[in-house]
């Protein structure tokens, strides 16, 4: 029945395995601009990498589709996953969680520190200490609580972004406005030339300088992930009640959750395409692009973030556990963690000084392509590596670190 799905006693639920292999694969089309291009790039093309109509496309493209949503998608597996987990009898289940959570920080940490500063797994280790209090509450009130924590952002972040916007409508149609007041957000999120160059310069720094630097900063780089704790916590809580209704267990038939994330699509477009044509229109200054992606799209994300999931879902269901890309996704997904962490090696050892040295010298569109190896190699691996072991490898050390006891790995 929706609503009562509990943890699978025998076996996997191959369809959600799928989505989370979904997910963690789709991240890359986000995450390859913050190794290849100036931090500002990662939202804004006028910053760098956009050298023809095409590239500004992809970026509308990415905006409208992808940015952000497979982040919601990744968030709200780890909701779910935590919720099955805690479903099934164990003898301290929260003892067990807390110790997951504890050596997936130090992961995200090292992870942080070696290879990507934008890594999300120590804010999810964060997120994990509350979710237990929420893992067996009712559906309804998973939806509030996702509704409260949207209503907290878009409250506290509306109200700095709302300052940006109406000065840089000042500055934008009075003629003799002092830029000044704008040049912090339009180097954070503008083209601002010193920002960029600043930028350029981090991205080719050798690999003990960058481990240095980003030592020196680590309570900063905290402190910055808990602007969108808020967002990643409803995202999870979203993954609870997509699981505990029903959709994430496997239980919906296709058309039904079809004709969910149909609804739920023309919810969230063209707010999103509305949002992307207001950065055409205000010439890609940072103070639309950074109040566009870190505030106002918030909702809209998560819900096309859950649309996603329910067209994915509903494929999977009618291709059948016989579909070949279904098992390639779903082996992905049970190794994710892995592949998470692997993408970000593939992806410094291109772009980075130390490996071939390319960034800053892709456009949007090449960067894109790039994307494809990482993407590629999971759905190629995954299964071979689970025809001989148990599971990830990361996720060998993830379990054996929290409860202090390495299974063998071989079949």
């Amino acid at each position: 029945m929706a609503g009562q799905a509990r943890a699978p006693q025998a076996g996997r639920i191959l369809e959600l395995d799928a989505l989370r292999g979904l997910a963690v694969i789709g991240i890359a089309l986000m995450n390859v601009f913050a190794f290849a291009m100036p931090g500002a790039a990662y939202y804004n093309p006028a910053a760098w990498g956009a050298g023809s109509w095409a590239d500004y496309a992809a970026w509308a493209l990415s905006f409208v589709l992808v940015e952000d949503k497979f982040r919601v998608m990744f968030a709200m597996m780890f909701g779910a996953g935590v919720s099955i987990l805690l479903d099934r009898p164990a003898l301290h289940p929260l003892r067990a969680h807390y110790a997951r959570m504890a050596v997936l920080f130090v992961i995200g940490f090292l992870h942080a520190l070696l290879l990507f500063s934008g890594d999300v797994l120590r804010l999810y280790a964060l997120c994990g200490l509350v979710l237990p209090l929420a893992a067996r509450w009712p559906v309804r009130r998973l939806w509030i609580g996702v509704a409260v924590l949207l209503a907290v952002h878009l409250a506290a972040g509306g109200y700095i972004a709302w300052g940006w916007l109406e000065y840089w409508w000042r500055f934008a149609h009075v003629p003799g406005t002092d830029p000044a007041p704008l040049a912090p957000i339009e180097a954070a999120f503008g083209a601002d030339p010193a920002a960029l160059e600043r930028g350029l310069a981090i991205g080719r720094e050798a690999l003990g300088e960058r481990i240095a630097r980003r030592w020196d900063g680590t309570l900063g780089g905290l402190v910055a992930g808990l602007v969108v704790l808020p967002t990643t916590l409803a995202a999870m809580l979203a993954g609870i009640a997509l699981w505990r209704n029903g959709l994430l267990a496997a239980q919906w038939p296709a058309r039904r959750a079809m004709q969910f994330a149909w609804r739920l699509a023309f919810m969230a477009l063209p707010p999103l395409v509305l949002l992307a044509w207001f950065a055409f229109y205000a010439e890609f200054h940072g103070a639309v692009i950074g109040t566009n992606a870190l505030v106002w799209s918030a909702p809209f994300d998560l819900v096309l973030g859950i649309a996603w999931t329910g067209f994915a879902m509903a494929l999977s269901r009618r291709c059948g556990q016989a579909g070949g890309v279904v098992r390639r996704l779903a082996a992905a997904g049970r190794m994710a963690l892995t592949n998470y962490l692997l993408t970000s090696v593939l992806l410094a050892a291109i772009y980075g000084s130390w490996g071939l040295g390319l960034f800053g010298t892709t456009g949007r569109l090449a960067s894109l392509g790039v994307t494809l190896l990482p993407m590629a190699g999971a759905l190629l691996w995954s299964p071979i590596w689970l025809a001989y072991f148990r599971q990830g490898p990361c996720e060998w050390l993830w379990r054996g670190a929290a409860s202090l006891t390495f299974a063998p790995l071989r079949r």
